[in-house]
This record gives C-alpha cells, sequence and structure tokens, in this order.
C-alpha cells in the first residue's frame, strides 16, 4: 500500500511528483491562471492550474469550495520573493492532474473564517461543515493532545487506566441524573454517571493502588456556556497518599502538559490559598489573578484553593449538607468534632480545587475510608441508619474488607482546554455539543418514542396522555 503523502509533509518531496488528498478551501480563477488552495487536516498548500498541461484548466475550473479532490502535481520551491508567512509557503503543487471524488453544495456558513459568530443552530446542525475550519481543527486537536500527554505522564508514573460503568445507579446526592429505563426490570431504571467517584474508590480497595481515565459524565443540569449536560473529566484516584502527594503530582502534571502545548504559566508551584482567605480577598472561591496585560496574552494562573469547610446549610432545607461529596474526610484536627457531630460549621475538610483563569479546573479530596467516619457525615446530614444503609451501605460493606487510605482529584478535560485556546464556551472544545435548549447536534435529539416501544419500557407518557385529553 502507498503510504499517503498530507500536506504538511510536502516540503521533504521537493522536486517530485506526488498525488495530495483534500478539500478545496479556496478558488482563484485568473482566466489563463487557475490557483487553489487544497486543505487537509494537517494544514493548506497553494495549488496552480497552467495552460501548458493539456486539460488541467478545465477540470480545474469545475472545482468549487469543498469539492473533495486528488491532486496529482509537482512540488516546486518558490521564489525567495514570493514565499508567504505560515505552513508551506516556500512551496506550490504545480497541477498535473484532477480526480474530483466528491462534490459539495455550497456550505451555509463560509468556512474560510472564524465561525464563532456564526448562529449557534446552524453551526451545530452543520456541525460536521463547522468542524473543518482551522479554529475547531485546533481546538479539537489540542484536547487530543492533551489527553496524549496526561497519558503518557499518568502511565511512567505507574498509573493504570480503567473505564468504569456508565449504566449505574440513581444517587441522591448532587445533580438530577439522567436516567434509562431497565426493559428487564420494569419500573426501574439506571442513571448515567455525574462522576465515577464510587467506583474508583472501589478499584482502590481492589488494590489498583493508582488508576486514571478520561470519564464521560452526566448531570442534568441547567445549561450556561461553561456547562453542559455532557462532560470529561480526567479521573484520578491514589492509594497510600496525602493531600500533599496529590496536589505536588496534579501540578506537575498540568505544568508538564502545559508547557508541552506552549502554554505559559503566571506562577509555579502554584499560589495556594484558603477557602477563608479567598472568600475574603475575592468573594468567590474562584477566582483570576491575571492582570488585564496576562489576560490578552493568554497567560494561565492557577491556583489551589484549601482548607474547605466540610458541611454547608441546605438553602431549601435548612440542613447540613456536602460542599463537595460526602466522601471526603475531615481534617484530622477536626475528626473527634466530626465524629460527635458538634461544632459543625468548624469542621474543615480535606478538600482541594485547582482554579485556573476563574474558574473551576478541578476538584478532588481525600477520601474517608473508615467506613465510622463516612457514616458520621450522613449522619450530620440528617440520615438515619436505615437511610444510610440504602444509600451507601455497598460502600461500608466494601470499607470493612482491607481498604487502604485513599486520595484523588478530577479535572475538568473541557475546562482545562477552554484556558488552553482562550475560548468561553464549553461547546468550542467538543465534537458534538448539544445546544443552549438541550439539542442534540445535526440529530434531532431529544425525540419522542413511539407507543410500542413506551410499553416494552413499561413507560406511561404524561404528556402522550395529555395530548390524547
Amino acid at each position: 500500500m502507498k503510504e499517503r503523502i498530507f500536506i504538511d509533509q510536502l516540503g521533504g518531496h521537493k522536486g517530485e511528483k506526488v498525488s495530495v488528498y483534500g478539500w478545496i478551501h479556496i478558488r482563484r480563477d485568473h482566466g489563463k491562471l487557475i490557483f487553489l488552495d487544497l486543505r487537509d487536516t494537517s494544514g493548506l498548500v497553494q495549488m496552480v492550474a497552467l495552460p501548458e498541461h493539456d486539460g488541467v484548466i478545465e477540470e480545474a475550473s469545475k472545482l468549487r469550495s469543498e469539492f473533495v479532490v486528488e491532486i496529482t502535481g509537482n512540488v516546486n520551491e518558490r521564489p525567495e520573493r514570493m514565499v508567504k508567512e505560515g505552513l508551506n509557503g516556500d512551496i506550490e503543487i504545480e497541477i498535473l492532474g484532477v480526480k474530483i471524488i466528491s462534490e459539495s453544495e455550497t456550505p451555509p456558513f463560509d468556512l474560510t473564517e472564524d465561525t464563532s459568530g456564526i448562529d449557534e443552530e446552524a453551526r451545530l446542525k452543520y456541525r460536521y461543515l463547522d468542524l473543518r475550519t482551522q479554529r475547531m481543527q485546533n481546538n479539537l486537536k489540542t484536547r487530543s493532545e492533551f489527553g496524549r500527554i496526561a497519558r503518557e505522564f499518568l502511565h511512567t508514573r505507574r498509573f493504570t487506566e480503567i473505564e468504569t460503568p456508565i449504566l449505574t445507579e440513581a444517587t441522591p446526592e448532587g445533580a438530577r441524573d439522567f436516567v434509562v429505563p431497565a426493559r428487564l426490570q420494569p419500573g426501574s431504571f439506571y442513571a448515567l454517571p455525574q462522576s465515577p467517584q464510587q467506583y474508583k474508590q472501589l478499584l482502590m480497595n481492589a488494590g489498583f493502588d493508582r488508576y486514571f481515565q478520561f470519564a464521560q459524565c452526566f448531570r442534568d443540569e441547567d445549561l450556561r456556556a461553561d456547562r453542559g449536560f455532557e462532560f470529561t473529566q480526567l479521573d484520578l484516584e491514589m492509594s497510600f497518599v496525602t493531600e500533599e502527594e496529590v496536589l505536588s503530582l496534579t501540578e506537575e502534571m498540568m505544568i508538564d502538559a502545559a508547557e508541552k502545548l506552549g502554554q505559559t504559566i503566571k506562577e509555579v508551584p502554584f499560589p495556594r490559598i484558603p477557602y477563608a482567605e479567598a472568600m475574603e480577598k475575592y468573594g468567590a472561591d474562584k477566582f483570576d489573578l491575571r492582570t488585564e496585560e496576562e489576560k490578552e496574552a493568554g497567560i494561565l494562573a492557577y491556583a489551589w484553593v484549601v482548607d474547605f469547610p466540610m458541611f454547608e446549610k441546605d438553602d431549601n432545607t435548612g440542613n447540613w449538607t456536602f460542599t463537595h461529596n460526602p466522601f471526603s474526610a475531615p481534617k484530622e484536627a477536626d475528626l473527634e468534632k466530626h465524629m460527635k457531630g458538634e461544632d459543625i460549621e468548624s469542621i474543615k475538610a480535606q478538600q482541594y480545587d485547582l482554579v485556573c483563569n476563574g474558574s473551576e479546573a478541578g476538584g478532588g479530596s481525600i477520601r474517608a475510608h473508615d467506613p465510622e467516619v463516612l457514616k458520621a457525615t450522613y449522619r450530620i446530614m440528617g440520615n438515619t441508619e436505615e437511610e444510610i444503609e440504602e444509600n451507601i451501605g455497598h460502600m461500608l460493606d466494601a470499607f470493612k474488607r482491607g481498604v487502604p487510605p485513599h486520595g484523588g482529584i478530577a479535572l475538568g478535560v473541557e475546562r482545562t482546554i477552554m484556558n488552553y485556546v482562550n475560548e468561553d464556551a464549553l461547546r468550542e472544545v467538543q465534537a458534538f455539543p448539544t445546544t443552549r435548549k438541550g439539542k442534540t447536534a445535526v440529530m434531532s435529539g431529544p425525540s419522542e418514542l413511539d407507543q410500542k416501544t413506551l410499553q416494552e419500557l413499561s413507560i406511561v407518557s404524561t404528556k402522550k396522555k395529555e395530548k390524547e385529553e
């Protein structure tokens, strides 16, 4: 099989006859000459159709924007005075043959320009076209490179990549779950995971010591620019670690990725700011440490927020609830108060957030691996012994069977890449996101199910009943 030549490889084929595949980016007809910019996933190259090659002008004149073609031609070095800035600016393809592989209708918007100002519904309806643009190609390639760098970093530090289930059990904590009907258990439902929290702790109990995955997570929350129904987090968990060790390893990984991707970090090591100080100084636990000049330059300003309160009052019920998640461990100094359920507002947790440029980049904690400590957390939140057993009985049982101390962190992949490429919305770093109204890109989900399918799943649609009435 002949190896394909990509556009960014053409510089190594000067003076040779080659065949290149791609999309027509721009066509400029100068009468006796036709210039083409051909695009593939690696970049752009200029091509020229000359009258001395029989039939080439005629074939090139048939080409239009976004036609998929195979072009055969000579790789010529451009004269010094004609060299253009950018990829392949020092070469030009002299076209010898044109083969149209696939024609294209006129695109609904200009793919040679930044599409960020185009109507969102049009962009997502034709997302496969939007993704052809230079900005979107760069955003998703940056995301891919971040994943590769992080994987390499973690594999060299004895981490094992393990996938956890997508179909799981609904939990009463956190955001609303997306649920899936269980056909084989009529009237019962799976939930899509809001995070792999319990599974990754069980993997520590299983003896894997250091785990990670790029976990797909789902939360039925109100949508906004930096929050969607679906998101990905780089999920880490480690056994026999302290808070300091989790922070140090995470910081090393984030610095490694940022530097390899050409980013500049404002301050290393990352500042560590107690929660109370952050609230007093910035009025929030997510803050931006950059100057206006650093913002314009795309600087990354990371900081750790530490010493979080373990509990806070629920605005709706007035009861105590967790600030991060119920599986966090209290600070050693506050353990006695925690176990007695006394002076609750003063209990601090072994929790930490990584913030960057005004948003939360990640969060984690050292976990409560002692089943009695975990039960005390749920008692403070008003759970009865029966409710505790129903909610986390499986975790308590696991923690009675030789569990190591453990802790970890979950890092938001989309928010990390948004900071890298200076975007302000998750959809700009996701391939096929939902719209602000919750509609899927390209396809028309969510959609109604037919009556036969609903009956098979033991579901009665109140909306269908309302229509009938």
